[in-house]
């Protein structure tokens, strides 16, 4: 089910980008709460409160992806409320 929606290419909005990791969020999607990540041909779906990975990442990228994610997990989770009610969505610091 995950990974039929990492194929799918929607244009969704960036919430941040940091050696070469892209993470969007869509406005019109599902539970759980989550991200989309893409770095270089790798594409992927991390849940938010979980970090559980569905789709194809290397381990380094992966691995700053969750240091991240343990960073703004509450920003994360308040802009999932956000794009479930159609609001804007707030841009998330990068990784320094």
């Amino acid at each position: 089910m995950f990974t039929e929606l990492v194929k799918k290419k929607t244009i969704m909005p960036t919430l941040s980008i940091f050696y070469g990791i892209k993470v969007t969020m869509n406005y019109n999607d599902h539970n759980p709460p989550h991200i989309h990540v893409e770095y270089q041909d790798y594409e992927a779906i991390v849940m938010i409160q979980t970090g559980e990975v569905f789709g194809r990442m290397p381990k380094r990228a992966l691995n700053l992806i969750w240091e991240w994610l343990d960073l703004h997990q509450s920003e994360l989770l308040e802009n999932w409320q956000n794009a479930r009610q159609r609001k804007p969505l707030n841009r998330v610091d990068p990784l320094p």
